[in-house]
C-alpha cells in the first residue's frame, strides 16, 4: 500500500487530521478557541475545559484565548526581546543589564541581505519571529566556499521566514511579529560543543521549576526538572526522556532567580531562559506557551499539580 493511500485512510479515521492540515496550508481558519480544542483533543487525547481548566496545558491554551498583553508581541521578537530585557530591568533598578545580552551583530529583513564581509568568522543566524530554526557557523571562510552548506542555510531562513508561527499552535503573541533575521555573535563555553540552557518556569512572577535540556547533539534531547532548590523532580516530558547524568546547579543560580522573577512579575506563566558561559549569565528569549501546551507529562499528574500553580482567578474575572 502506498503512504499516500495510508495517509488518506488515517485522515479519514481521524478529521482532526483534516482540520489541522487544512489551518497548516491555509484553506481553512477556524476561531482560534474552536481550532484549539481540535487541536488539544488530538495532541492530549482529552476534552479541554475551558470554564474551569486545571492541568498547565489546559491552562495554556486558556491563557492563549484569555490574556492578551499587546506587550507579549514585543518579548517573543527575537531582536526586541533584548531590548524589553534591558529597558526593564533599568526600571527596576539593575546597573549595566547590556552586561546580559548576547550582542546582536546586525538584523535583516532577507537573507540575502546579509553583508557576510562585515560578519565576523563565526556567528549565529535565527529568525526574530521564530521558535528553533538556527543556523551556526563556526567558520566563515569554509561556509561561504561551500556552495552546498550556503544554499542550504539560506533555504532554511527563507523557509522559516515564510512561516506564520502563529497558525499551528495559535500562540498569538507571534501572529504580529515582524519576520526578520538577526545575527548574533557566536558564544561558547570552553570545551564545549552546546551551551547550557537553564529554564525557569515562573508562576505568577515566582521562580517554582527550573528545566534543563541537555545531550540535544550527542544522546538525543533529555529533558530534566528541578525545583528552586534545585532538588532533582520526578517527573519528565512524554517525549523526551530525563537525563541520568548529574547536572549541576549553575554557578550564577540566584542571579538568574532574581533575573527571570523581576521579568515575569505579573504574568500568570512565562518561561525565562538563560545560558551560563564561561562564569557569566546571558539572557536567552521568553517562553508564554512551552510545547504550546500540548506535550504531556510524566507521571501525568504532574499536569495537574503544574496546572494548580497558575493562578487565573482574577483573570477569569475579566474574562466573563
Amino acid at each position: 500500500m502506498s503512504n499516500i493511500v495510508k495517509k488518506v485512510k488515517k485522515a479519514i479515521g481521524d478529521p482532526s487530521s483534516i482540520i489541522i492540515w487544512l489551518n497548516k496550508n491555509t484553506f481553512l481558519r477556524l476561531p482560534s478557541k474552536i481550532y484549539l480544542s481540535v487541536l488539544y483533543k488530538k495532541e492530549i487525547g482529552e476534552k479541554i475545559n475551558w470554564k474551569k481548566p486545571t492541568t498547565f496545558n489546559e491552562k495554556m491554551q486558556w491563557l492563549k484565548i484569555y490574556n492578551r498583553n499587546p506587550e507579549y508581541s514585543r518579548m517573543v521578537d527575537k531582536a526586541e526581546a533584548k531590548k524589553f530585557f534591558v529597558e526593564h530591568l533599568k526600571k527596576t533598578g539593575f546597573e549595566n543589564p547590556d552586561q546580559y545580552i548576547i550582542p546582536t551583530i546586525a538584523v535583516y529583513d532577507r537573507f540575502e541581505d546579509i553583508d557576510f564581509n562585515k560578519l565576523p568568522e563565526q556567528f549565529v543566524i535565527k529568525c526574530t519571529h521564530d521558535s528553533g530554526g538556527i543556523v551556526i557557523c563556526k567558520d566563515k571562510i569554509q561556509f561561504l566556499s561551500n556552495p552546498q552548506k550556503f544554499q542550504e542555510a539560506k533555504n532554511k531562513i527563507d523557509r522559516l521566514l515564510k512561516r506564520n508561527y502563529y497558525w499551528y499552535g495559535r500562540e498569538w503573541p507571534y501572529k504580529n511579529v515582524k519576520p526578520r533575521v538577526i545575527v548574533e555573535k557566536y558564544m561558547q563555553n570552553d570545551g564545549e560543543d552546546e551551551l547550557s540552557d537553564y529554564k525557569f518556569m515562573c508562576f505568577n512572577g515566582r521562580v517554582e521549576m527550573i528545566l534543563m535540556c541537555t545531550e540535544r547533539y550527542s544522546n538525543g534531547l533529555k529533558v530534566t526538572f528541578f525545583d528552586r532548590e534545585w532538588k532533582k523532580m520526578p517527573f519528565g516530558r512524554r517525549y523526551h526522556p530525563t537525563s541520568e547524568k548529574d547536572i549541576k546547579k549553575p554557578k550564577n543560580f540566584s542571579s538568574m532567580i532574581k533575573l527571570a522573577e523581576v521579568l515575569s512579575k505579573n504574568i500568570p506563566f512565562v518561561r525565562v531562559d538563560f545560558y551560563e558561559i564561561d562564569g557569566k549569565v546571558f539572557f536567552g528569549e521568553l517562553t508564554f506557551y512551552p510545547g504550546s501546551g500540548l506535550e504531556e507529562f510524566t507521571p501525568k499528574i504532574w499536569d495537574r499539580k503544574l496546572g494548580d500553580m497558575i493562578d487565573l482567578s482574577r483573570r477569569q474575572r475579566n474574562a466573563k
